[in-house]
């Protein structure tokens, strides 16, 4: 977003503050979170803004009929087209709960013996920490510290894919990671998603590795997704596969009842993690 979105003084009320921020302050800067994090939660900005929970609901609420953001439950996401990923180190963090409930659900779908084709991200690394107590898996990933994390298990065989190496998420891609896909097979893709929404699928925010997520859709017998809440309505600049190519989506407890219910008539199946795995 640039300073075009931001809202002018004349559109905002006064009289709602305690803390001496005007109101067309507190929603602009809701926006620069938003442009810089693609997501909010409710709960971390009345803390952060020192007011009423229901004056925060009332500041997205306004926010989302102008069309900058879409209402989720416990907070709000961006809404539209993104070229730019968010910083790495920032999403490592960034509902990190949720991501850990999601991977302990994925790794109920990993049996042992399993040939596995592992994405890279913040949500696979998680994944990873819990496939540390299976056994006899191959894991082949262009992701680094998902090799490192597993490598531990001796009885876990760990193909790390070849490539120019990215800074931050440390994971490889390229035309040499293209071409050591080409040349594997396994029975479960698990990715991570940059972006999901039902007319364009799943997107992504880097061009080399959205084609290593497309090569292994294709050469694996069966699709799991797996993202949190804030991704869902968010479309990244790179297409990687349409909803049907997904045999099952794993999310968490904060997408809303709704929402769920639009991408299950869209034919996707979902699994939702409760809250309590990520305990």
């Amino acid at each position: 977003m640039n300073e075009d979105h931001f809202i002018s003084n004349s559109s905002a009320a006064s009289g709602d503050e305690k803390n001496g921020l005007l109101v067309q302050e507190r929603r602009n800067r809701i926006l620069e979170k938003l442009a810089n994090e693609r997501m909010v939660k409710a709960a971390e900005l009345v803390g952060e803004f020192n007011v009423s929970m229901e004056t925060i609901r009332r500041d997205l609420e306004y926010l989302g009929q102008l069309g900058y953001l879409e209402r989720v439950y416990g907070g709000a996401v961006c809404k539209g087209f993104y070229g730019l990923e968010p910083d790495y180190s920032h999403r490592e963090i960034k509902n990190l709960f949720e991501k850990q409930a999601i991977a302990a659900k994925t790794a109920e779908l990993i049996e042992n013996g399993d040939t596995l084709f592992i994405d890279v991200g913040t949500t696979m690394l998680e994944l990873a920490k819990c496939l540390t107590r299976k056994s006899d898996l191959t894991v082949i990933t262009n992701s680094t510290q998902i090799a490192l994390t597993l490598v531990g298990n001796p009885s876990n065989r760990i193909i790390l894919l070849g490539g120019e190496l990215r800074s931050g998420e440390l994971s490889v891609s390229g035309f040499l990671c293209e071409y050591g896909l080409q040349r594997f097979n396994a029975n479960k893709a698990i990715l991570g998603v940059g972006g999901l929404t039902i007319d364009g699928g799943i997107s992504d925010y880097h061009i080399n590795e959205a084609v290593s997520r497309r090569l292994m859709i294709e050469r694996a017998d069966k699709v799991i997704a797996a993202t949190d809440f804030s991704k869902f309505g968010v479309k990244a600049l790179n297409s990687v596969c349409p909803l049907k190519k997904i045999h099952v989506l794993v999310t968490d407890w904060s997408v809303p009842d709704k929402t769920l219910r639009e991408y299950r008539d869209a034919g996707l199946k979902i699994i939702v993690a409760p809250e309590s795995a990520s305990r």
